[in-house]
C-alpha cells in the first residue's frame, strides 16, 4: 500500500500484468494518459487527493476500476471489453471515450475496503462522497450504465444513442429555478432540466433569471438541438419506466420547441404556447384547474349578470273558438326568454347564483341543464360546454402523467 507524495506520471506505460495499485495513495495527481492495460482486471482500490488522468488509456479486458478522487478524466479512453467503474469523490469525465462493451458507472456509498482496513481517504475528508459526471460528448451511449450519479452539470450534446442510456437508482438531473420571475407575470415551477438548458436560458437577456451561470468556455446550444436532447433522453426513461422523469423531459422539449424560430411554424408555436399557459404542456394540473375554476367563476358571473331571464317563462295555450260540436284546435307554445331590465347589483341573487352554478357544472360534462336561458346566455352555455371540459380532460391528463408507471 504505497503512498506517492508528488506527482506521478505514468504515460503511455503498458500494463502487461495487473497493475499493482493496491491501496495506493496519491497525494497529487496519477497520470496514466495514453496507458496499455493487456491483462488487468482490476485498478485500485486507490485514492487520490487530485485528478487521475486516464485521458485515452485502453482496457484490453474486462476490468474493474475503485478509485477514490477529486477528478477522474476518462477522455477518449478506449474498452475493448466489459468494465465496472466503481467511484467516489470524483468529477468524471468521459468526452470522446470509446465503449465496445457494457460499461457501468456506480458512486460507492463506502471507503473501498482493503485487508482489515480501508483505503485511506484523509485528502478527500469534507468533500461530498458522490460522484458528478461532467461531459458524455462524444460517446456512444448504447452501453453506458449510471448508477447513483449526479448529472447535474452533465454536458450531453454531442452524444449519440442517449435513448438507450441506462440511468438507474438515484441519479440526479439539474433543476430549474422554482418561483415567481422579478420581472415576468409568471411562476418557474419545478422540473427537471438539463445543464445545456441553462446554458442556453442564462446567456439570454430575456430568461436569464433564476438559471445556472454557464462555464464561459460552454456552448450555447440552439433550441432545436435541446429538444432533440430532451427527446431521447425521455425516451430512455420511459423505456426504464421512469415515467414522472419523462414527463418532465417532456415539458422541456416542448419548450425548447416552442421557443425554436428556426424550425418551428409560427402556427405550431401558438399551439405550444396556448398548451403551455392552459396546463404545462398536459403536464400542470394546478394550472388547469386553475384555468377552470376561472371560466367556471366567468360563467357564472355572465348567467347570472345577463344569461338568465328575468322570469322562467310560462307555457301558454292559444286556439280559437269554434261552433258546438266541432273540434277545437289549441297550439302551447313557451314564450322567448325576456331579458332582465333591473340593475346589475340586483341581479346577484341566491336563486340566480345557484341556477347558473347549475347550467355550468352540467356543461363540464357535455350536458345540458334544462334551464331557460337569453340568447347570451345560450352563447355563454354553448362556450363553456366547448372550454371547460376540455381544462377538465388536461388537468387529468396532467395527474395521469405524474402519477403512472
Amino acid at each position: 500500500m504505497a503512498t506517492f507524495t508528488s506527482r506521478v506520471l505514468f504515460g503511455r506505460t503498458t500494463f502487461t500484468g495487473d497493475a499493482d495499485l493496491y491501496g495506493a495513495t496519491f497525494l497529487d495527481d496519477a497520470t496514466f494518459d495514453g496507458a496499455r492495460f493487456e491483462t488487468a482486471s482490476k485498478l485500485g482500490p486507490l485514492a487520490c487527493g487530485g485528478t487521475v488522468a486516464l485521458d485515452g488509456a485502453v482496457f484490453d479486458v474486462p476490468v474493474t476500476l475503485e478509485i477514490a478522487a477529486r477528478a477522474v478524466s476518462l477522455t477518449g479512453a478506449r474498452w475493448v471489453s466489459k468494465a465496472t467503474l466503481r467511484l467516489r469523490y470524483a468529477e468524471l469525465n468521459l468526452s470522446d471515450a470509446v465503449l465496445e462493451y457494457p460499461v457501468t458507472v456506480t458512486a460507492h456509498p463506502k471507503p473501498f475496503p482493503l485487508s482489515g482496513e480501508t483505503v485511506s481517504e484523509g485528502e478527500l475528508t469534507g468533500r461530498d462522497d458522490g460522484v458528478r459526471l461532467t461531459s458524455v460528448s462524444g460517446v456512444d451511449t448504447a452501453y453506458l450504465a449510471l448508477y447513483d450519479i449526479d448529472l447535474s452539470a452533465c454536458r450531453f450534446a454531442g452524444a449519440v444513442h442517449l435513448d438507450q442510456l441506462r440511468v438507474d437508482g438515484w441519479c440526479t438531473f439539474a433543476a430549474a429555478p422554482v418561483g415567481w420571475d422579478r420581472r415576468f407575470p409568471w411562476r418557474w415551477s419545478r422540473r427537471r432540466a438539463l445543464a445545456e438548458e441553462h446554458d442556453w436560458r442564462a446567456r439570454s437577456r430575456r430568461w436569464s433569471c433564476g438559471w445556472a451561470v454557464p462555464p464561459q468556455d460552454a456552448p450555447v446550444l440552439r433550441p432545436a438541438v435541446l429538444a432533440a436532447l430532451y427527446r431521447q433522453l425521455r425516451k430512455g426513461l420511459e423505456d426504464g419506466k421512469n415515467e414522472p422523469g419523462a414527463a418532465d423531459f417532456y415539458f422541456g422539449e416542448c419548450e425548447m420547441r416552442r421557443h425554436d424560430k428556426d424550425n418551428t411554424f409560427l402556427a405550431e408555436r401558438i399551439l405550444l404556447t396556448g398548451y403551455w399557459a392552459l396546463s404545462g404542456y398536459g403536464l400542470r394540473a394546478s394550472r388547469a384547474l386553475a384555468w377552470l375554476g376561472t371560466a367556471m367563476t366567468a360563467t357564472v358571473a355572465a348567467l347570472m349578470l345577463w344569461g338568465l331571464p328575468a322570469d322562467d317563462p310560462k307555457p301558454e295555450i292559444t286556439g280559437r273558438q269554434v261552433e258546438a260540436g266541432q273540434a277545437v284546435t289549441l297550439t302551447t307554445d313557451t314564450p322567448d326568454a325576456r331579458n332582465p331590465t333591473d340593475r346589475l347589483i340586483e341581479r346577484m341573487t341566491t336563486e340566480r347564483f345557484e341556477k347558473s352554478l347549475r347550467v355550468v357544472i352540467n356543461s363540464v360534462v357535455f350536458r345540458s341543464s334544462g334551464q331557460n336561458l337569453t340568447t347570451a346566455g345560450t352563447y355563454s352555455e354553448m362556450a363553456s360546454r366547448l372550454m371547460e371540459p376540455v381544462l377538465l380532460g388536461f388537468a387529468v391528463l396532467a395527474i395521469r402523467n405524474r402519477v403512472k408507471r
